[in-house]
């Protein structure tokens, strides 16, 4: 292959990569999996070596961590604050319908206000209400420290593999 294409494949590669890992910040987008995507574009392309599909694992390996541990750590914290798992399932699928319906953005508002109102429904105070929906924001926050984490070290596999 012309060095030109190769150098070609690489920008482009790191390109997607790099809009995968700041996309992280908002926590629906697949960031992880995008990263994953121009990992399997670039092995595809560039061919898979030996060595190569033992980085293409890791970094798949990685992917299916930080997407797996991203939910765990936001439903912990909830739950830790006092949270009933129906209010945390409910609040999922509400952040996913809105998030389809208007953006992302406003799956991001209607998470924490479905579980705060679905608490408030099961009887909690307003501040216990509150205490919980804090919770799911801090989950939040250290899910995005960890899969941007990620996102970087599955970076730093991918450019030694290439």
């Amino acid at each position: 292959m012309p060095d030109w294409i190769v150098t070609s494949i690489n920008i482009l590669t790191l390109i997607v990569m790099l809009f995968g890992l700041f996309g992280l910040i908002m926590p629906v987008f697949p960031g992880l999996v995008i990263i994953w995507l121009a990992a399997l574009g670039f092995g595809i392309f560039g061919g898979f070596s030996a060595g190569g599909m033992g980085f293409f694992l890791a970094i798949t390996i990685l992917m299916l961590i930080g997407n797996t541990a991203d939910g765990i750590l936001m439903a912990k914290k909830a739950l830790e604050h006092g949270a009933a798992k129906t209010s945390l399932f409910l609040a999922a699928v509400v952040s996913i319908v809105v998030s389809l319906i208007f953006s992302p953005i406003g799956g991001l508002i209607a998470a924490p206000a479905a579980l705060y109102l679905s608490e408030k429904n099961q009887g909690h105070t307003k501040e216990e209400a509150t205490a919980i929906t804090k919770g799911l924001m801090v989950g939040w926050g250290w899910a995005f420290v960890l899969r941007f984490a990620i996102g970087i070290f599955m970076i730093i596999l991918w450019t030694l593999w290439m």
